[in-house]
């Protein structure tokens, strides 16, 4: 990583992008891949394509999502404290103790998550544990009326203030790499696509896809719009071998083994091989991955859009997800890009990924 990705790569993960207000970190994103690219389009929503070859007939997809998990606003009680819902799967059992913004129009409020002392946690309380329910802000106020007078609202964004930073020389950790560092390795396909000259014989749809963390929403869209006729979408699985995880119900992933390749229903068998014989060719490390039904991810969007995509998943193992530390190996991050510029460079115009012929 040069100076110039490692700059970008913390701009964009310090950054909030919570679901449904992902435009500041689009920005920053979209000003980075603008050199490397013809075109761009930006939807309704917010999801951002880079388009190379735009008059291209064969449409291909590398793919990402750009959101973040937060909290709403959702009630400011009488003396100043404020409760809050989810917006996409955030984890209230993390939240006491940690330090949040909230995002309103006249900038942004610093607040914390508040909790009882363990000094007071006795008896029937001993046991207490963080749910939707008890967990509240605290942002310095005393009443109602002073909450509101810093422009905050019931549908108020929170997001968490964790910025990313190192272990050990290895390891990236922080808020927000699910699914952030996926935006940051599409970026940097495209931009070694072009550094390195190759000429590509159909059209690239880089796209960020927004409101993953609410049901695949963004993809949803944006697939419908470009019409593609490959996708090969990244984003992040679960490091299993950290504890508490059952192998068995789970798989087996770890950071610093390889990017993570997925059999499933979504995923087309014949591009998953062509990624598999990339991998082994070009020496890239791999780990394989097994989901039931859907692979919870935009693969599954694109894939089952319009009359089919042929679609595949490369992930990024990574710890500790949905939480302000979540942690990803370096090498892996360098896995997924090379295997997704590897792919695409070799890949022909008019790919056949038929079932069979």
């Amino acid at each position: 990583m040069d100076d110039k990705s490692k700059s970008f790569l913390y701009s964009y993960l310090n950054n909030a992008s919570p679901v449904g207000f992902e435009a500041s970190g689009q920005k920053i994103w979209l000003d980075y891949i603008k050199p490397y690219i013809h075109d761009y389009h930006v939807d309704t929503y917010g999801s951002v394509v880079g388009i190379v070859n735009p008059d291209a007939p064969y449409k291909v997809v590398i793919e990402a999502h750009a959101d973040e998990i937060s909290w709403f606003v959702n009630y400011i009680n009488p003396d100043g404290y404020i409760y809050v819902i989810r917006n996409g799967g955030s984890d209230h059992v993390i939240a006491p103790s940690k330090r949040v913004n909230i995002h309103t129009e006249k900038g942004i409020v610093k607040a914390v998550f508040g909790f009882p002392a363990i000094h007071t946690r006795k008896g029937d309380k001993l046991d207490l544990k963080p749910t939707l329910q008890n967990i509240f802000l605290d942002c310095g106020c005393s009443s109602k009326a002073e909450v509101e007078e810093l422009g905050i609202h019931v549908g108020s964004v929170v997001t968490f203030e964790d910025g990313l930073m190192e272990l050990n020389g290895k390891y990236l950790v922080g808020r927000a790499l699910d699914n952030r560092m996926g935006g940051f390795m599409i970026a940097e396909v495209t931009r070694r696509l072009h550094e390195n000259g190759v000429k590509l014989p159909f059209g690239l749809y880089v796209v960020n896809s927004v409101q993953e963390e609410i049901g695949l929403r963004g993809a949803e869209m944006i697939s419908r719009y470009i019409k593609p006729n490959l996708a090969i979408c990244t984003d992040v699985c679960h490091d299993t071998k950290s504890p508490m995880y059952d192998k068995i119900l789970e798989g087996e992933q770890a950071c610093g083994l390889g990017a993570v390749l997925t059999y499933g229903p979504a995923v087309q068998n014949n591009v998953l091989k062509m990624l598999l014989k990339v991998a082994q060719e070009k020496q890239i490390p791999f780990q394989r991955a097994a989901v039931d039904r859907s692979t919870g991810t935009d693969t599954d969007s694109f894939a089952f859009s319009g009359t089919g995509v042929a679609s595949a998943l490369i992930s990024l193992p990574l710890k500790y997800m949905h939480t302000t530390v979540e942690t990803v190996h370096k090498d892996d991050v360098e896995s997924v890009i090379k295997l997704m510029y590897e792919f695409i460079a070799q890949l022909e115009a008019d790919q056949d990924f038929r079932y069979f012929k």
